[in-house]
């Protein structure tokens, strides 16, 4: 298999593998992964939305585990005009509202006047899932009618609930959710990208799995949404285990349709999405673990050591018909959302991996 996928980068431009030894050489671990992917991606934060900043939360819990404080000295350096106030985002789209994660990571490391800030950026987000009155709005603003906007908002209004210690954002998250489910999800427990088309677009199934786990990480154990969810976050993700590909691992372009293509990217998020549930035990180790460590051995032989990532979906806003989904162009080479999703996983591999050593 590595053999296989190492002959899929061979298509790429000879000077993107330059210092590359490919993907066929020896198996690395997730703390190696990381590494290699943080060097590449996660260099600045232009604009305030989910692409740039999700490896920017990678590398701050890469600090944490490692010890090593050169990637979260990293992301402060990025991030000192939002600390200032020379930046102040204000999210013009669901992409930019989940961006807003970052600030929610860094609240968490910080105190005083500094955290406040983080905070103050988180609310500019959160608070757009309310009408000038007060109450929730049925769904955040830009969620399109797509799945992604599961993560697009859910996470960020979790967070910003936790870090404010204020309910509202918890309720409003959970009707937030409980719309896109009804808007969204199928009889079979897939997601459907968008009510234009029935398919089970892959990253369209990784956005929900990845944001009801970032979300009910930060859900408050007494909130009366929080049985709910973790049995919607369960059923979607039995539903995802019976397609994954037995050979690979991976998930596919379009989840249930065996000739589309095998996708980097939703692969890293159901991926993280399974280990995360193991490890906060909403979901049971028996039945999943085998598919997450078959989905990280799937992401480790496709990303190589100088970042080149094989099959990463490209940009998709929903489409019309199935056949718009299976012919998505798949991207070879570096790519940054690949990269992020690719090093968010790796990392939660390596939390994993942590945890388990104390065990022991």
């Amino acid at each position: 298999m590595r053999l296989l996928v190492f002959v899929a980068l061979l298509t790429l431009p000879a000077a993107d593998l330059v210092g590359s030894p490919g993907l066929a050489a020896q198996e690395r671990s997730p703390e190696v992964v990381a590494e290699q992917l943080a060097a590449v991606y996660g260099k600045q934060l232009e604009q305030t939305a989910y692409i740039p900043a999700l490896p920017l939360v990678a590398k701050l819990r890469l600090s944490e585990l490692t010890g090593r404080p050169e990637p979260a000295a990293e992301v402060e350096r990025i991030l000192e005009p939002f600390l200032t106030g020379e930046r102040n985002p204000v999210p013009k789209s669901g992409s930019e509202q989940a961006g807003h994660l970052i600030f929610a990571a860094m609240a968490d490391r910080s105190a005083g006047a500094d955290r406040g800030r983080w905070i103050s950026l988180c609310r500019q987000a959160a608070d757009q899932a309310f009408a000038p009155d007060g109450t929730a709005l049925p769904r955040m603003p830009f969620h399109n009618d797509m799945s992604d906007a599961v993560f697009m908002a859910g996470p960020i209004l979790a967070a910003t609930g936790r870090l404010a210690g204020e309910g509202r954002y918890f309720d409003a998250a959970a009707t937030h959710l409980r719309s896109m489910r009804e808007l969204c999800l199928r009889p079979d427990g897939l997601y459907r990208h968008s009510p234009l088309c029935e398919a089970a677009w892959g990253r369209g199934n990784g956005f929900p799995a990845l944001g009801l786990a970032l979300a009910l990480t930060d859900w408050p154990l007494d909130h009366p949404a929080r049985p709910e969810l973790i049995e919607e976050f369960s059923h979607h993700l039995r539903a995802l285990l019976r397609h994954q590909d037995a050979d690979t691992g991976c998930w596919r372009q379009v989840i249930d349709e065996p000739a589309s293509y095998l996708e980097y990217s939703c692969t890293c998020m159901i991926g993280f999405a399974i280990q995360r549930g193991i490890g906060e035990g909403w979901i049971e180790a028996s039945q999943f673990q085998p598919a997450a460590d078959a989905a990280w051995r799937a992401v480790e032989e496709r990303t190589s050591p100088a970042g080149l990532l094989v099959n990463v979906c490209t940009g998709t806003g929903k489409q019309k018909t199935l056949e718009d989904y299976l012919t998505r162009p798949a991207i070879q080479g570096r790519d940054d959302r690949g990269g992020a999703m690719g090093l968010m996983f790796a990392v939660e591999r390596l939390a994993a991996e942590s945890r388990e050593s104390v065990r022991k």
